[in-house]
Order: C-alpha cells, then structure tokens, then sequence
C-alpha cells in the first residue's frame, strides 16, 4: 500500500509550547516488526500544559520546576486525570491487521485508517521471528508458554508464508487481470473478469499490513502503555505500545516519570492482600485462605512478594 510519506520539516515561528526532543522525531520512522513502523505527525501540550490546567491559569513559569515535578506526581498519584488530557499526540502507524484489532480496543483514540474499498493492498504479511513462536500456555488461555522446537516453527513458519503468498495471489486474481486460479498444475493466462476491491480483500488472513493515523490524548496514551506494554501482552502489540512508550518520554518526560513509579511498575492491592501484608509486617503468618483469597490469589500474591 501507498504509504504517505511526513511533510518535509519546515520551521516557522510559533506561539505553542514545544518539545525540541520531539520535534526531532516528527516523520521518523521507528521500526516495528518486520515491515511495521511509529511514526509521530504532531503533538499538543507538554508537561507545562498538566500544570498549566491544573492551576486553571495562564502563563508559563511561575511556579519552580520542582514544585511543577511535585504537582504532576501528586496528580498522577491520586488519579486525577483531567489535566493529562489537556495534551494530544498524533502518529502513523503501520501494523498488522490482528494488531490493529487489539489496539482499536482503546476506544478513546481517534483512527483514520487506510481503505481496502477504495485502494489496493500491497503484498506485505507479517511473518513472526522463531524465537516468539510458542505453544499455548497452559496457565494463561490467551498467553504463551515454551518456544517450540526449531523443526516446529520452520514448519510452523512455512505454513504462514505460503497460506499468505497464496491468499494475495487469489487476491489479485479476483481484482482482475492475470487469474490466479489454478487449472491443470500450470496458471491460466487469460484475463479475468475483476470483482470490487470491497469483495475481493475479504479472503486476505489477518496477517496482512494495515495503516493508520491514531490520536490519542496522555491520559488514555498512559493507560495504553500500561497494558499493552505489559509483560502479559501479546508480544506484537508490546512492541507498539514500546514504541509509543518511547516517544512519550521524550514528550512529557515528568509526567512519564511518575507514570513509571506510580502506574507501570507499581501495584495495586486488594483488601485481603492489604490484610496479609499489614500482618506479615508485624511478624505474624497470615492465613490467606482464611482472608478470602482464592488458590490463585494466593499464588500471586506470593509471587508478588517473593513469599515462599
């Protein structure tokens, strides 16, 4: 597919806020699998425009960095939200349509994405590296669990490159031109009377490359890290949700910050965990089935504490 290539960087004075170490990544394109990419086309805001709604005020720099630093922690800490939706952020992507589907779940982002009605889609299927193909997990019904043998995944891999080159032949085929259906071993050469390209795409496997411009705003960006950039996310997606993770620290490095120390590498704890832990610290052995936690609670939490 045409991929829309960033306007040529022009500078021209402004009156907005700006990031200068993001500014230097507008229309570049950061790789992502292996024909994906992230790429930003525009932002809104930055940690200055958090505080700068929070105090409902105008003007830049009346308050000293730190207390600036403090106010955004505070903020992210108690959950109040509203301030990080002040500030936007626009990038393109290109992503296979499985992971398209995953992220489209984020329902706050607003997505324009490339039609298969009206243009034609190119020869271009995700093929996953070795090294990520795994059986099922048997403890997680959507997860991962052993690499597969390397007999396996060429196998495995062959099956996915063949299963894809074919559909994009009959693609094509259907699209008119050259038929790729098959009559006697050998291709016929005849033109084909051609169907519409609507039609025609719905036999292409979810494998196949897709492309968007996807707007989001912070609040709902942070939320979208923090799950998909998650160790338990389906490792296509986690790629994405890195990639994006790196852009915003270079947007808002402090309110990335505290998204790390509060949100992304923190914990939350139910109330029968909050029990268990206020009772382990002053010596005394929980009862954690006695506190209502299932088998698999208790499992986790162990896990979590690194508890025996």
């Amino acid at each position: 597919m045409k991929e829309t290539a960033p306007e040529a960087a022009i500078t021209t004075p402004t009156r907005r806020p700006t990031v200068p170490a993001l500014d230097e990544k507008i229309g570049e394109r950061i790789p992502v699998l292996d024909h994906g990419f992230v790429s930003l086309v525009d932002y809104m805001g930055d940690d200055q425009a958090i505080v700068q709604a929070a105090r409902v005020s105008y003007g830049r720099g009346t308050k000293r960095a730190r207390e600036d630093r403090g106010l955004i922690r505070y903020l992210l800490r108690h959950h109040h939200t509203t301030p990080f939706e002040m500030c936007e952020i626009k990038v393109h992507v290109k992503l296979p349509i499985f992971v398209a589907r995953q992220m489209i779940r984020t329902r706050t982002a607003n997505v324009n994405e490339y039609s298969g009605r009206y243009s034609i889609l190119d020869r271009e299927f995700y093929v996953p590296d070795a090294s990520v193909l795994a059986s099922q997990s048997t403890s997680n019904r959507q997860g991962r669990g052993d690499t597969v043998s390397p007999e396996r995944a060429r196998e495995v891999l062959e099956i996915l490159k063949r299963d894809a080159e074919q559909a994009y032949d009959h693609y094509e085929g259907m699209l008119g031109g050259a038929s790729a259906t098959q009559t006697t071993g050998e291709q016929r050469g005849e033109e084909s009377e051609g169907i519409a390209r609507e039609l025609a795409r719905i036999n292409l496997p979810v494998s196949f490359y897709t492309q968007w411009y996807w707007k989001i705003d912070l609040h709902n960006l942070l939320r979208f890290i923090a799950l998909r950039a998650d160790a338990h996310a389906q490792y296509e997606i986690r790629v994405y949700a890195e990639a994006l993770a790196a852009l915003t620290k270079l947007w808002v490095p402090d309110a990335y910050e505290a998204f790390v120390d509060f949100q992304l590498e923190a914990a939350s704890l139910s109330r029968m965990e909050l029990d268990a832990l206020k009772r382990l610290l002053k010596g005394e052995t929980p009862d954690l089935a006695a506190l209502g936690m299932s088998a698999r609670e208790q499992a986790e939490f162990k896990r979590r504490f690194d508890l025996a």
